[in-house]
C-alpha cells in the first residue's frame, strides 16, 4: 500500500494490487485438466509433462479445442510432429465446427515440418476451396487470430493470399516451379508484399527467366512492396541479387562458349568437306557424259 501524503486520508489512498496469478502467467481461470497442463507447459517449463496432462484433458471433454491444438503445437516442439498428426486426425471429431480451421492450420504447420508436401497441398487446395465456397471464417470476412501473446483481425482478401502463398511454397519443393509461378501471381494480385515478391523471384530464377526476376527484385530493393523494409526482406533481396547475377554471368558466359564452339565446328567442318571432296564440276555425271560425247562429234 502506498504511503499517505501530507494532508491525505488513508482510505484516499489507491491500493495498488499485483493481477491476478492466471492474467500474470497468461493462463485460464479454473482448476481443470486443461488448466494444469497450461500451468506445467506456460510455468513449470515441462512440455512432455504438459503432452500428458493435455491428454488428460482430451479424454475428460475438458476444453478439447484447445486441449488438442495446443498438444499437437508443443508435440511439434518436441520433435514429435508425425504423432501430433496422428492425433489431430483420430480426436479432430471431438472439437467443434469453429476449431476446424484452426485444426487445419496446425496440420498444415505439421505437414510442413514432416516433408509431406502433397497433404500439405492438397489441404491447401481444400482451404482455397472453402474460401471460393463462402465456408471459410465460419462464413465471416475476417476472424480474430493470435500471434505472440497478441490478437489482430484476418481479412478473407489476407487469408487467400497467405495460403496462396504457402501453396506456391510448397510447390517449390515439390520442384514444380511453373505452378509455384502461377500460384505466386495470383497471390501478388490480391495482397502483395516482399516475401512473396521474393519467392516469385526465385521461381523465375529456377526457370532461367532472368530478366523477369530482376524486375520483381526491384520492386523489393525499392521498397515498393509490404514489408521491403523489413531486416530478413533486406538480407533475402541482397542474396537473391546476388544469385541472379551469378546465373546472368554464369548465362553469358555459356551463351559465348557456346557461340565459338559452333564457329570453330563449322569451320572445321567446311576444310573437312573440302578435303574429302577434290574440286570437280557441279554439274552431275550424266551432263559430264553428254558433254564428252559432244566433243567427240565435233572431232
Amino acid at each position: 500500500m502506498t504511503s499517505p501524503r501530507k494532508g491525505q486520508r488513508a482510505d484516499q489512498v489507491q491500493v495498488q494490487q499485483d493481477p491476478p496469478y492466471h492474467v500474470l502467467h497468461k493462463l485460464p481461470p479454473g482448476d481443470s485438466p486443461y488448466v494444469r497442463a497450461k500451468h506445467v507447459q506456460l510455468v513449470q517449463k515441462d512440455p512432455e509433462a504438459a503432452i500428458v496432462l493435455f491428454w488428460k484433458a482430451i479424454n475428460a471433454g475438458d476444453r478439447v479445442d484447445s486441449a488438442l491444438k495446443d498438444m499437437a503445437v508443443v508435440m511439434k516442439q518436441q520433435d514429435r510432429a508425425e504423432e501430433a498428426i496422428e492425433a489431430i486426425k483420430s480426436f479432430r471429431d471431438r472439437c467443434s465446427k469453429q476449431a476446424q480451421e484452426s485444426l487445419d492450420n496446425v496440420l498444415i504447420d505439421l505437414y510442413k515440418k514432416c516433408g509431406r508436401v502433397e497433404e500439405q497441398i492438397e489441404l491447401l487446395k481444400q482451404k482455397l476451396w472453402m474460401i471460393y465456397q463462402g465456408e471459410a471464417f465460419n462464413g465471416k470476412l475476417t476472424k480474430t487470430a493470435r500471434s505472440h501473446g497478441r490478437k489482430f483481425q484476418v481479412t478473407i482478401k489476407k487469408e487467400t493470399s497467405r495460403i496462396l502463398g504457402n501453396l506456391g511454397w510448397a510447390y517449390m519443393q515439390q520442384g514444380d516451379h511453373v505452378a509455384a509461378e502461377v500460384v505466386y501471381r495470383k497471390a501478388q494480385i490480391i495482397d502483395p508484399d516482399a516475401n512473396k515478391a521474393c519467392n516469385l523471384c526465385l521461381c523465375l530464377i529456377k526457370q532461367t527467366r532472368y530478366v523477369e526476376a530482376q524486375s520483381v527484385l526491384d520492386d523489393v530493393l525499392q521498397g515498393a512492396l509490404s514489408g521491403s523494409d523489413e531486416p530478413k526482406s533486406k538480407i533475402r533481396s541482397k542474396e537473391l541479387l546476388q544469385e541472379l547475377e551469378q546465373c546472368q554471368t554464369v548465362a553469358l558466359s555459356s551463351n559465348s562458349l557456346s557461340l565459338n564452339i559452333e564457329d570453330a565446328f563449322l569451320e572445321g567442318l567446311d576444310h573437312l568437306m573440302k578435303h574429302w571432296t577434290p574440286l570437280r564440276s557441279r554439274r552431275l555425271p550424266i551432263f559430264e557424259e553428254i558433254s564428252s560425247f559432244r566433243d567427240q562429234l565435233a572431232c
